[in-house]
């Protein structure tokens, strides 16, 4: 049988009409004082981008409920309104922050520290009120400061002060935190392909509609300039995290000297050290969080040995000599 031209083109469009031809699609808006942005690839048969929307606010503003600080009837601020050493029932989702950042606390030898609260109030990072406190004040926090004084019980789902006057501040995990829910919720709609930026906070998984591999950049921690530094070629397609810490996105200047808003907990000061930038790369965004402000916290010496013994993705970017340099871990090579 002879088929003619306009046939065999009808029967040609009905096949491709047959076919998902998978497209990317955006989401955006703004949550947890800051804003967020959203890569999708949808098939077709995915949620319409309005239930999504939907959905990524009601996550973000459930975890607002309980890990900001900025809120005062948040679950984490009511918390640290109870000044006394009985034992606390908490949430699910702050108790699972708990223990890791006790891990990381532990393995960054106490620098990264959850407690620290009252010296980023008193240095005035928390309210964009920046000041120079006295060496009496600080001494006067530096006692009722470390995560060895707060007691989880994991099992119970339950803290225990052991200093009333202790205080927790998530904003160094919650975020990343955020981005893993946010992740979690996408995938049980159905989602395979995304990018999520939360404030500069990254997880990708799958490729793009296209096919390619999704593509990050990171910034040269230069103060004021956005610049390009580095594109990282995200080959793992099975969820990776990318998350950046630096000293040169939060801090003030005072008589030529630069106060960076990572507070070392045992001086009770912002640290000295040639470290501006440190990425990590790593399956659970969570960690993530949590490892690149312990990095940076503890220098570029400290760091690099760190992301030897724990096997991270990592990328620091400082200074020597007026000049930046890079060190990557040989998992983050690899991982290029």
């Amino acid at each position: 049988m002879k088929i003619n031209r306009l046939t065999l083109l009808l029967v040609i469009f009905a096949l491709s009409g047959c076919q998902e031809i998978p497209r990317e699609s955006d989401v955006s808006g703004e949550a947890q004082g800051t804003t967020y942005h959203i890569k999708l690839v949808l098939d077709g048969k995915s949620t319409s981008l309005k239930e999504i929307r939907g959905q990524v606010s009601a996550t973000l503003d459930g975890i607002d409920s309980k890990l900001s600080n900025y809120r005062n009837d948040s679950e984490i601020s009511l918390i640290n309104q109870q000044e006394n050493t009985n034992w606390l029932t908490v949430s699910q989702e702050i108790t699972e922050l708990l223990v890791i950042a006790h891990t990381v606390y532990e393995r960054s030898n106490g620098c990264y520290d959850l407690t620290v609260k009252p010296l980023f109030d008193l240095w005035g990072f928390s309210r964009h009120e920046n000041r120079i406190p006295s060496q009496d004040e600080i001494n006067a926090l530096l006692p009722h400061l470390g995560m060895s004084l707060l007691e989880v019980d994991e099992v119970n789902q339950r803290i225990k002060k052991k200093d009333p006057k202790l205080k927790i501040d998530l904003s160094s995990i919650a975020q990343g935190y955020s981005v893993g829910r946010v992740a979690r919720r996408l995938e049980e709609m159905g989602i395979k392909s995304y990018m999520v930026e939360i404030g500069g906070e990254m997880m990708v998984k799958g490729r793009k509609a296209n096919g390619d591999n999704w593509r990050v950049g990171i910034e040269t921690p230069t103060p004021f300039i956005r610049k390009l530094h580095k594109v990282i070629n995200v080959k793992e397609h099975d969820g990776m995290a990318i998350m950046t810490a630096g000293t040169y996105r939060n801090f003030f200047e005072e008589n030529g000297q630069a106060y960076s808003h990572i507070l070392n907990p045992k001086t009770g000061r912002p640290v000295t050290h040639h470290l501006h930038s440190v990425t990590v790369m790593h399956d659970d965004p969570t960690w993530a969080d949590a490892w690149d402000t312990a990095l940076l916290c503890v220098g570029e010496k400290e760091a690099a040995r760190i992301a030897e013994a724990e096997k991270l993705k990592v990328l620091l970017i400082y200074d020597k000599d007026k000049k930046l340099k890079e060190h990557m871990s040989k998992a983050f090579t690899a991982s290029q």
